[in-house]
């Protein structure tokens, strides 16, 4: 192995492990962390790692696939539900940024096509920051996740033209046949992503089958990686961005039965990958430049925050969306975006723009990226971005009293408790955070508190250490558990009974040590199972005991998977692995229930 590629990845991993968990601790996050470690170890400061472009250049791979995953996430139909705000709110975001950084750069003295270019490299924002940033505060698959993941997509979308257009701006491009090169570059375009549509519309899933066929977890990862690299290499051959052809490779493939195994297999590759690039823009930064002109370069990072900022706020407006979105996407998408060093570089090459410029620019796009999470999370703790509303009221404080039952929780599961118990005229008490709920079960004479259950003082004074019988009731998965928890830590000796929504939270639950859980959906699904049975012609008393005997193997099969699985089953169930156990659930059915266990009805007459 070569020794200087080897002391390249120490120095990198060294440089990682020291820098972000100290950013993380602090409460800045993941990616402030990398480009931190990238400025510390670049030419620009220690110069441990002196080519900081052709590490740039080969990190590029992991925002390929981080586009990849992305895809596979996206199915088609939802695709098309999206597409007026990809189209329509994306294309406004980009033309409103544009013009409006193009003529203040008119107004600061450059000529009006390289205002243009400096105006629509820096209206562009960096897809991989912005979804890291809304992975880690677990905005996603928020309103304002969304919108940002749809002017992402439009701007990747909209580098095909930006990169064919400026040979058609550049000096001597009409001597030289640049808009018929331009015209030339995006035919290529379109027809290299026609190309990878239709291969992959009618190929990759009979590829992925062969391969499946082979038992071989590692071809079928070499299948995975060759088809998004490849991907990603037919668009960049063809002048387009090698992110947006893996993102189409992932499209393709979201409908496909193989999309879990092949997440799984390249979920490490970017998340590695990734942690690379954000390092190598880093150690892009000229700091000695920083260094000449400090005050001027801060001016304009700055004044590129402040004009997106106002920008996407009057784009949010004029796609008629709250002020809130706005303001959320203003601030995650302020800063400048990694095609800018792309963009830029054309056009120097194309002579558009002279080298002093381009470096200045490609300064203030790292340090606006460099910045972007800090200002991200100072917003957060501020609480200009809180999304959770105060109480309308102040939250109730119950006199100590000893209930017979208390609902923790009081939506549809628990209301069903409460109205069984009344009218056994069995007497019960309420905790729930809807003031709206509180007030209408109060009507009819019960003790009903409002208030939060995951707060200790509140559990105590609603009797919760002193009830008979205590009913989680809560369907939020994550306060659920947090209340359980606490329960059990605080009144270990409570009998206490829980409602879960699926089998991973049945499994948290039981983890805790309630003995009591109760599936939502178990019983439902059960009783119509039954009605199944008699419809095709079973007696009433063998489907009884045909369910009765399914859901006492189901309760046995549930807690040997949690006892088998305890440590992967802490972690989030992802879509793979709710896959993977359903296949264990039907192999287990077919082992342990037999013919004899359940027999099959004769058909009805």
């Amino acid at each position: 192995m070569d020794a200087g590629l080897t002391y390249s990845a120490l120095v990198f991993l060294v440089a990682a492990v020291a820098v972000v968990p100290l950013c993380k601790w602090l409460g800045l996050g993941e990616v402030l962390g990398y480009l931190l470690a990238g400025v510390a170890i670049g030419p620009s400061v220690l110069g441990l790692v002196p080519d900081p472009e052709q590490v740039l250049g080969f990190s590029q791979i992991g925002i390929v696939f981080l586009l990849f995953i992305i895809g596979l996430e996206l199915k088609l139909s939802r695709l098309k539900l999206m597409r007026q705000a990809v189209f329509a709110f994306g294309s406004l975001q980009l033309v409103t940024a544009s013009l409006a950084i193009a003529l203040m750069g008119w107004w600061l003295g450059l000529a009006p096509t390289a205002a243009l270019i400096v105006g629509f490299g820096l209206g562009l924002s960096s897809t991989p920051l912005v979804l890291q940033l809304l992975g880690e505060g677990g905005e996603l698959q928020s309103r304002q996740g969304r919108y940002a993941f749809s002017i992402l997509l439009f701007q990747d979308m909209a580098t095909i033209p930006l990169l064919a257009l400026i040979p058609f701006l550049g000096a001597d491009s009409a001597l030289d046949g640049g808009a018929a090169s331009a015209f030339q570059d995006v035919g290529l375009g379109i027809g290299a992503l026609a190309v990878l549509i239709f291969g992959g519309r009618y190929l990759l899933r009979p590829f992925f089958h062969q391969v499946a066929r082979m038992r071989s977890r590692e071809m079928f990862l070499a299948a995975a990686l060759m088809v998004v690299l490849g991907a990603a290499l037919l668009m960049e051959q063809a002048g387009l961005s090698m992110a947006l052809g893996a993102f189409v490779a992932g499209v393709l493939l979201a409908d496909s039965e193989y999309r879990p195994a092949i997440e799984a297999d390249i979920q490490p590759f970017k998340g590695l990958l990734l942690g690379l690039f954000f390092m190598a823009v880093g150690m892009t930064a000229q700091v000695e430049l920083l260094l000449a002109e400090p005050l001027r370069i801060l001016l304009l990072v700055l004044g590129l925050f402040v004009v997106k900022f106002f920008m996407l706020l009057l784009a949010t407006r004029l796609f008629r969306r709250p002020w809130r979105v706005g303001l959320r996407l203003g601030i995650l998408m302020g800063h400048g975006g990694e095609f800018g060093f792309v963009l830029f570089s054309t056009a120097l090459a194309a002579g558009v723009m002279d080298a002093a410029l381009v470096d200045t620019l490609i300064l203030i796009v790292s340090l606006s990226i460099a910045l972007a999470p800090l200002i991200n999370a100072l917003a957060l703790r501020s609480g200009l971005l809180a999304h959770k509303k105060k109480p309308a009221r102040d939250y109730d404080r119950p006199e100590h009293h000893r209930p017979r039952v208390l609902i923790i929780g009081f939506s549809r599961f628990g209301q069903v408790v409460g109205r069984v118990l009344q009218n056994l005229q069995i007497p019960f008490t309420v905790l729930d955070s809807d003031p709206e709920r509180v007030d209408f079960v109060r009507r009819y004479g019960h003790e009903v508190y409002f208030g939060d259950a995951s707060r200790l003082d509140l559990l105590e004074a609603a009797g919760a250490g002193r009830a008979h019988l205590l009913v989680l009731a809560v369907g939020e998965v994550d306060m659920s558990i947090r209340v359980a928890s606490l329960i059990r830590r605080r009144f270990p000796r409570a009998r206490l009974l829980a409602r879960a929504r699926d089998r991973y939270h049945a499994q948290q639950l039981m983890r805790l040590g309630v003995s009591g859980v109760i599936r939502e959906l178990l019983l439902s699904s059960l009783e119509m199972t039954r009605r199944v049975l008699l419809e095709l012609g079973v007696e009433d008393d063998i489907a009884r005991h045909t369910i009765e005997t399914f859901r006492q193997h189901d309760e046995y099969t549930l807690a040997r998977q949690m006892e088998a699985s305890r440590e992967e089953q802490q972690q989030p169930q992802s879509h793979a692995q709710a896959n993977r156990e359903l296949q264990e659930l039907f192999q287990a059915d077919a082992e342990s229930l037999t013919p004899g266990t359940l027999e099959a009805p004769a058909p009805r007459s």
